[in-house]
């Protein structure tokens, strides 16, 4: 796909009299990783939404390449808290459902659906716990789930919501390695995170606080102005090695749990330092 995945133009979001996102323009480049930050309540799953075709903006455009064709789609994979305890469906099931998308209310799945299916399981590492009901699960054998049935659906754009947020640490790698596989792939990847140092590895990133602050590469994003016009002075810190982190209560590491690093940005990291680590969205 050559230009930008996906262009807004001066959007705007109002729910009633609550401005959810105010007058934003931005540009998702194709095939790379975009994450998308900001502060709880900034306007990250409205963005998404929109993106998505969820949601309809108040005012301003926002124009979609998808191309023609089938595997031009929009895969979604929203943040999973709670899963229906009666509800009994296998985690083949849950990964078939991403299919219907293509194959429509009525067309049978044919050899094309079951194969994605496989590949998305293969993918994600769950072909073994196929036949296991999903309310038999971890939270981090959920996840995988559910993002395998995103990657099951014909797309060119895959959104996620806060994928690696209260999962263990070997479901975290295994979602972190498909996410840049994808982006091999020619996908486009567009992820919610309250990690700075997620963010920071990511290709490009969008910046919110009720309004798009910034929109661009981590380096010209992640600096003590931008950061701390979103998340307030009371949040940011910086100290006296010019190295900057946010005081975030609403991620509390728990035991057991994939702990996300340190919030922090070193701001006199090189980009060849950066992406030398080994973890991370972007690397």
């Amino acid at each position: 796909m050559n230009g930008p995945a996906i262009v807004a133009t001066d959007i705007s979001v109002s729910y009633g009299h609550i401005v959810a996102l105010a007058p934003s323009s931005f540009a998702i480049p194709s095939s790379q990783v975009t994450a998308v930050i900001g502060p709880n309540g900034s306007g990250k799953s409205t963005v998404l939404n929109v993106m998505a075709g969820l949601v309809q903006p108040t005012n301003g455009t926002i124009e979609v390449a998808l191309g023609k064709g089938r595997g031009n789609g929009i895969s979604y994979v929203l943040q999973t808290t709670s899963v229906n305890e009666a509800l009994p469906v296998s985690v083949r099931e849950v990964v078939t459902m991403g299919r219907y998308a293509t194959a429509g209310p009525y067309r049978r799945l044919g050899t094309v659906d079951r194969r994605a299916v496989d590949e998305a399981m293969d993918r994600m590492e769950i072909t073994a716990i196929a036949s296991r009901h999903l309310h038999d699960l971890s939270g981090g054998q959920r996840q995988r789930a559910f993002v395998a049935q995103g990657l099951a659906q014909d797309h060119s754009i895959l959104m996620l919501d806060e994928p690696l947020t209260g999962i263990d640490l070997t479901t975290a790698q295994a979602i972190d390695a498909v996410i840049h596989d994808e982006t091999e792939r020619g996908c486009t990847v567009i992820l919610t995170t309250h990690d700075l140092s997620e963010a920071q590895f990511a290709d490009h990133v969008l910046l919110l606080s009720g309004r798009v602050v910034a929109s661009g590469p981590p380096d010209e994003v992640l600096t003590a102005e931008n950061l701390v016009a979103a998340y307030g002075p009371a949040l940011l810190h910086v100290d006296e090695a010019g190295t900057m982190f946010v005081d975030d209560p609403h991620h509390t590491h728990l035991p057991g749990r994939h702990a996300h690093r340190d919030r922090i940005i070193h701001t006199e990291a090189s980009p060849a330092e950066r992406h030398g680590a080994d973890d991370g969205p972007g690397h």
